[in-house]
Formats: structure tokens, C-alpha cells, sequence
């Protein structure tokens, strides 16, 4: 006999034995004088089988609700004696289906007058199913083979028990609206019975309630069965506008949490990270082609399970979500112990740090946006003379920059660590300082003013970088940050004259690991920097802007107010 009719017959005669539910009391033969008295054997509970998805991240493109039921289904389940399915239109079944859906552990599956049922049947096959649960007026008619057991939408407790044999908890009523989160916080084993707010009682269940072709094998109850183990280590998010039910109630079946992830990028928000940290999924589901490629969620997944934050709160530099506050950055720039190169030198490690939260106040009450307190740090200075390398510049060591760089990070502050070369290359200072850019709060600027040519010195030529060098610096950075699960870093270009940058335009900005910003740092009257800066701004790359405020060579120097009156208004600030 053929595998599908050994196992149609197999149900069949299972069905026959039993239409009891899972707490049903076997029934005794009568014992004969030559026989001795052996109980008729309670069906076998058939168990479902679910797990994890093999990737690290899966995401489901859910263009409808009814693809995002079937999606969900295929990413966790292997095989489910009961399927839930309910009509796609209709909110009261959709609501039911996913209580029952919990209390089972079954997939919730949707159909759709008008649509071929084709994929919902194969679906049915893949998971081996005995019977499905018909939640409303279900418009298919499943296999011959497949028990069905019809309830209404909007069916009580004492309804669903009776025809599942689970166990419910106390009705909920649903808000317009709030659907999704209702049965995201829907938990077995004895999950809520949602229901429409306002709703009227419903009816008794009816065969009419299911396809006007009923399966011949159609019972008042669903075979026993139990629910599968749990999925652990595996999250699902949601936030690109994509909320489909079913779906979640499939997850919710096997105990998969549903996490907000607003605009798809789990670094987004505190929440977020937060709460992904405290998951420590080794798997996530995500719903809706927003949130990218598989491989990049990936990589954003690995960086939020480490819990760190920058500061303003999540692990972007400059978040752009809808909802979500951005970030602008006030920075003092300079060297430690060095009054010469900058405010930042001025004074000690506490006191720098309190000047510059001073100095990003004011900008607080001009925006919307969160102001982070930043401290751009010159880590390698020009220097007039070759030095013991010859290079024309001077490396400040890790240790003499820790105490400022781990102050500031413990304040909440950014840092970026700022590379005049000389006459070596940017990558190969870059590298010098990893053990400061493993931390999650410290980024990298490239100043080319002080980048020398072979035969040049500083302060009798300005200086300049090819974009090949500065792309890989630009790879270098991304990869460390990605191989490190850090949180986005600020890479700053330093420019205040088109010459500084050659072949500007190539600029490398596909890299999700970093934030780029070309800094406008050219001083003296607000006209010459007005005109710098929208000559600077012509034809550029797509990166966020940052604009220097010089002390003693503007000629004046804009208050916080003008500054920001600079349009676009700049991301990043500083002061020298």
C-alpha cells in the first residue's frame, strides 16, 4: 500500500478509536469467564515537532497575513497533528484561531475567499496533520484524510475546551488596533481567550460555520495531542509596519517572544538592545523585507546582544527612525595636557568633562534631538620635525589617552580619536590604537590637512588623501566594528577644501558599521566659512555634516542659536 494511504488509513483508524480529548476517561470491555479483563488502550497524544531556524537571522518578506501564516509555520515547525486555520478577513476568528493556536501549540494558518488554497493545503500535507481546527467561516475544504472540527469566531472557553481539550484562561477583550499585541502576549498553557471589544456572545458552534464540503471525517473534538517543547534561543521582531496575527500566534505557540524592533534595525533603541540582550537569542525571525538582507540582521543582532549602549541611548550614531529621538554631538577638540591644540587640553581629565557637558548644554533646549557630549581626541599630532620614524608625527600612546577616553565613556560622552600622519598612512595609524576602538563608544576621524606627500612638511603645504586610502580605512573600521559586535562607530573626515579629498565622490558609504561625517572645519569670517561650507556640501557623498567653532580665529564666532541656524543644521559641532 502506498505511504499516503498506509497513512490515511493510520488516521482513519485512529479517529475511529477516539474523538476524545486529552483528559477523556478510556472506556472497560466487559470481561468474559475466558478472558481475563484488560482495558482498551487510550489513544497515543500524538506530539508536534518544532525548532529553530538554521540560520543565525531568517527574514520573512510577509507581504500578506496569509504568507506571513505559512512563513512563520515553515520557519519552526516540522510537523503538527492539529492546524489552526482561520478566514483572513476576519478579525473575531483571527483572535480565536490564536488562542487555540497557544493553547496546542499548533500553527494558526489563514485562507482567503477567492484565493487558491493550494499553498495552505500543501502546507497541511508538509506538517503531516490529522485534523484541523476550522475557527469561522474557514472557504476551503482540506483532505478527505483530515479530521475537521469547526468553532466560531469569537468562541468562549467553555466552547474552545470542549472541542480541544485544553485549557483556557479568562476572556480578553481586544481594542481595534491592538490585535498584535494581544496575542504577542499571549502565553501557554492556559492563554487568555481574546475576543472583539464590544463583541456579542456568539453562537453555538455549527458544521455551517466551515466549508460547505465538510470532510466526511468531521468530529466535535480534535484527536489528542500535546503541544511541542518550546523553541529557546530564538526571538522574533517586528517594527517595519508588517503585524500579522496568525503569525505571531504560531511563534507564541511554540513560546518565540515577538520584540519590537522600530525601522527594522534591532541597534535602534534602548529598549531594544535591552531586550535582545536579555534574550540572547542565538536565532531571530523577523517579519517584513525591511529589515534587510539576512546577513546584515545578522550582524546588527550580534552588536544589540552585547547590551551596550552609546550615548543618547541605543547603538546608532544617528538614528533615523520614525518615533525614535535622533542625535546631534557637541564636541571639544584638542589633546590632554596641551592647551595649545585645543580646548579639550585646557585642563584636567575632570574638568574636561565638565566642559564639555557645559558646552552641549545650551544646544539642549534648540533641538528635539538628544545632544551628546563628545571629546575629539588628537591621538597622533603634526609635528615640525621627523621625529626618530621620520614620519612628521608624533603617536600619543595608549595608556596616556585611556584616562580621558575611559572617563568619558563611563560620563555617557562619545570620543573619536582624530590621526594627523604625516607622512605614514591613515590605516596603518589607525591600527595603532584597536585596543581604544574595541570600546563601543570611541570612533575615529581622519584630519588629510596633516596627510604629506613623500617630500612635503607641514605648514608649508596643506595636505591631502586619495579616497583609496581613506575606503580603507573605511573597510578596516567596518569589519573590526562587525568582527568585534560593536555598535556603530563615527568615522569624521576632516575637510575645508575640495583639494583635501581627491575623487571625493568614490567615498565607501555602504558600510552599516559606521556613520560618516565630513567635517567643515575651516575658521576665520562667518561669509568665507559660509562659503566653504556650501562649496564643500556641492556634489557630495551622502554623509551627515559637522561644522568647528574656532575661539580665537573666527572672526566671530557663532553662539549656539547661529550655529544652529547653519543649514542643514550640523550633526556634529566642535569647539577649539
Amino acid at each position: 500500500m502506498p505511504l499516503g494511504r498506509r497513512r490515511a488509513a493510520l488516521v482513519v483508524a485512529l479517529l475511529a478509536l477516539t474523538g476524545c480529548t486529552d483528559d477523556s476517561t478510556p472506556v472497560e470491555p466487559t470481561p468474559t469467564a475466558s478472558s481475563t479483563p484488560t482495558p482498551t488502550p487510550t489513544p497515543t497524544a500524538a506530539t508536534a515537532e518544532a525548532g529553530a531556524p538554521a540560520a543565525a537571522a531568517t527574514v520573512l518578506p510577509a507581504a500578506t497575513a496569509q504568507d506571513a501564516a505559512l512563513e512563520a509555520s515553515r520557519a519552526v515547525f516540522v510537523t503538527a497533528p492539529v492546524v489552526v486555520v482561520a478566514p483572513a478577513e476576519d478579525v473575531a476568528a483571527q483572535l480565536t484561531a490564536a488562542s487555540a493556536g497557544v493553547a496546542l501549540g499548533a500553527p494558526v494558518l489563514l485562507t482567503t475567499a477567492g484565493v487558491d488554497p493550494a499553498p495552505l493545503l500543501a502546507e497541511i500535507a508538509r506538517l503531516d496533520a490529522q485534523a484541523v481546527l476550522a475557527v469561522g467561516a474557514v472557504p476551503f475544504a482540506p483532505p478527505r484524510s483530515v479530521a475537521v472540527v469547526p468553532v466560531p469566531g469569537g468562541a468562549d472557553a467553555a466552547t474552545l475546551r470542549a472541542a480541544t481539550g485544553a485549557r483556557f484562561g479568562a476572556p480578553t477583550p481586544v481594542a481595534p488596533g491592538q490585535e498584535a499585541a494581544a496575542v504577542r502576549a499571549l502565553a501557554a498553557p492556559q492563554p487568555a481567550v481574546l475576543v472583539v471589544q464590544g463583541a456579542p456572545p456568539t453562537p453555538t458552534p455549527s458544521t455551517a460555520s466551515v466549508s460547505p464540503t465538510p470532510s466526511p471525517t468531521s468530529s466535535p473534538s480534535l484527536p489528542p495531542t500535546r503541544p511541542p517543547a518550546a523553541v529557546d534561543g530564538t526571538i522574533a521582531l517586528t517594527g517595519v509596519g508588517v503585524d500579522p496575527v496568525a503569525a505571531f500566534a504560531t511563534l507564541r505557540a511554540v513560546g518565540i517572544p515577538v520584540l519590537d524592533t522600530p525601522g527594522g534595525d534591532p541597534r535602534a533603541t534602548t529598549p531594544g538592545v535591552q531586550a535582545i540582550a536579555a534574550a540572547a537569542p542565538d536565532h531571530a525571525i523577523a517579519f517584513g523585507a525591511a529589515f534587510g538582507p539576512p546577513e546584515l540582521l545578522a550582524k546588527r543582532l550580534a552588536a544589540a546582544r552585547t547590551g551596550a549602549l552609546l550615548g543618547g541611548g541605543g547603538q546608532l550614531v544617528f538614528p533615523q527612525v520614525p518615533g525614535v529621538p535622533g542625535k546631534k554631538y557637541v564636541a571639544l577638540y584638542g589633546t590632554p595636557g596641551s592647551a595649545a591644540l585645543g580646548v579639550l587640553g585646557e585642563q584636567d581629565v575632570p574638568a574636561t568633562l565638565a566642559r564639555a557637558d557645559a558646552t552641549a548644554a545650551p544646544y539642549r533646549t534648540l533641538t528635539t534631538d538628544a545632544v551628546v557630549p563628545m571629546v575629539e581626541i588628537i591621538a597622533t599630532i603634526a609635528s615640525a620635525g621627523p621625529g626618530d620614524d621620520g614620519n612628521y608625527s608624533q603617536e600619543r600612546s595608549v595608556e596616556e589617552l585611556r584616562p580621558l577616553v575611559e572617563a568619558a565613556g563611563a560620563a555617557g560622552m562619545a570620543v573619536v580619536l582624530d590621526l594627523q600622519p604625516g607622512r605614514t598612512d591613515f590605516l596603518t595609524q589607525a591600527q595603532q590604537y584597536a585596543d581604544l576602538l574595541a570600546l563601543p563608544y570611541v570612533g575615529l576621524a581622519l584630519d588629510p590637512e596633516w596627510r604629506l606627500a613623500p617630500d612635503q612638511v607641514h605648514l608649508r603645504q596643506i595636505g591631502s588623501v586619495g579616497i583609496d586610502e581613506v575606503n580603507g580605512v573605511v573597510a578596516w573600521l567596518s569589519d573590526f566594528t562587525a568582527q568585534h559586535a560593536l555598535p556603530q562607530k563615527m568615522l569624521v573626515l576632516h575637510q575645508f577644501a575640495g583639494r583635501m579629498i581627491t575623487d571625493r565622490a568614490r567615498l565607501d558609504t555602504s558600510r552599516d558599521e559606521l556613520a560618516l561625517v565630513i567635517h567643515v572645519d575651516g575658521q576665520g569670517s562667518q561669509p568665507a566659512k559660509a562659503g566653504t561650507w556650501n562649496a564643500l556640501r556641492t556634489d557630495a557623498p551622502p554623509v551627515h555634516w559637522g561644522w568647528k567653532n574656532f575661539f580665537d580665529e573666527d572672526v566671530p564666532m557663532l553662539d549656539p542659536t547661529q550655529t544652529y541656524q547653519v543649514q542643514p543644521v550640523p550633526d556634529l559641532v566642535s569647539y577649539q
